[in-house]
């Protein structure tokens, strides 16, 4: 069962030892943690095994989640750059 995590949801799987190391390895080789990899590699099976529509229209969706969360976040820091000058020259 996935839970949330922010915008996103959290899974956690078992994988069985000799295959997590090859997972290990196949992530070392693409410079990248093997969470990032299993990501990349599920992704890849879902635009695979998906029409391409219902996979690009919720490609586009999660992109333009993504754009709000970090318009978000440069919005909130601005606020707090400029509360905290304000509180210094108070």
């Amino acid at each position: 069962m996935a839970t949330r995590h922010g915008n996103k949801s959290y899974f956690q799987i078992l994988l069985d030892p000799n295959r997590a190391d090859l997972v290990m390895q196949l992530s070392d080789q693409a410079g990248v943690k093997p969470t990032a990899w299993i990501r990349d590699a599920l992704y890849e099976v879902l635009k695979r095994k998906l029409p391409s529509s219902v996979y690009d229209e919720a490609l586009a969706k999660d992109e333009v989640t993504w754009r709000e969360t970090v318009r978000k976040r440069v919005e909130g820091r601005l606020k707090n750059r400029k509360d905290s000058k304000e509180s210094t020259e108070a």
